[in-house]
């Protein structure tokens, strides 16, 4: 049985009622998100398919501990499974940023229609995450609520990029993780609606392995972009130990590190 809570050094995520618990790979996608400096000139996050909020979190105490007390950045977490986004919006009232947070529970299309139109500029956010849905309807699991949040059958991903591009600022940051086959279908797909990819991480578990996730990240602009910044991350090393590079940059984050 999965643990039902994960213990962070400035944070918990209960996940008793998450289909989607906490995972390696999304916290090291948090991390590699927080870790981006231009994220700490930025006021309004979209996090779109929260789960347990883990990467609302995340953000948070990166961006709001680095804030001086007169900006208010504000993150809004959105989340299509009723009881996830209730244990997503536990989870961050009783964390230090339950004034930064909003957990709205609601699909990322109805949330785009009942906030504005796509039209006014200033309701757009200067940075979208997403940590979206990685499987083909063909591998359906039997739990109702995993398929709800892990897979395209809800929400395609010309459906999640259509949506991004409706919610997201001209200049714009999109940062995703995805199956590392997916990662060039993603590409295209962004770049079809004006997004050039700024950067793109391989996510290798060991380093004799195939590499398992792709974290990308998009700019929203018809500007072509010199080069595309490619490099890859190894999670542990031959022993089986993390390595420095993983260390580095969970240390903020994980407890024992």
């Amino acid at each position: 049985m999965s643990n039902t809570y994960f213990q962070f050094k400035q944070f918990t995520v209960h996940q008793e009622h998450s289909a989607m618990k906490v995972c390696t790979d999304a916290c090291l996608f948090g991390a590699w998100v927080a870790n981006d400096a231009p994220l700490m000139n930025v006021n309004k996050i979209l996090d779109s398919g929260t789960g347990t909020g883990l990467l609302s979190l995340m953000l948070a105490q990166a961006v709001c501990n680095n804030t001086n007390k007169e900006r208010h950045v504000q993150i809004t977490a959105v989340e299509i499974e009723q009881r996830a986004a209730q244990e997503a919006a536990n989870n961050c009232k009783a964390s230090p940023w339950a004034n930064n947070i909003q957990v709205v529970n609601n699909s990322i299309q109805l949330f785009r229609k009942n906030i504005h139109d796509g039209i006014d500029t200033k309701a757009l956010f200067e940075c979208i995450i997403s940590n979206p849905p990685f499987f083909e309807s063909d591998l359906l699991s039997p739990n109702a609520n995993i398929n709800l949040a892990s897979h395209s059958t809800a929400l395609p991903w010309t459906e999640l990029i259509k949506e991004v591009d409706a919610l997201l600022q001209p200049n714009g940051n999109y940062f995703v993780l995805v199956p590392a086959l997916r990662g060039y279908t993603v590409q295209k797909l962004a770049e079809q609606k004006g997004f050039q990819l700024v950067e793109e991480v391989m996510v290798y578990n060991a380093a004799k392995q195939k590499p398992f996730r792709a974290m990308q990240k998009f700019i929203k602009s018809l500007a072509a972009v010199n080069e595309t910044k490619r490099s890859n991350f190894i999670i542990k090393d031959a022993e089986h130990h993390y390595t420095e590079s993983f260390i580095k940059l969970l240390a903020p984050y994980y407890l024992h590190l």
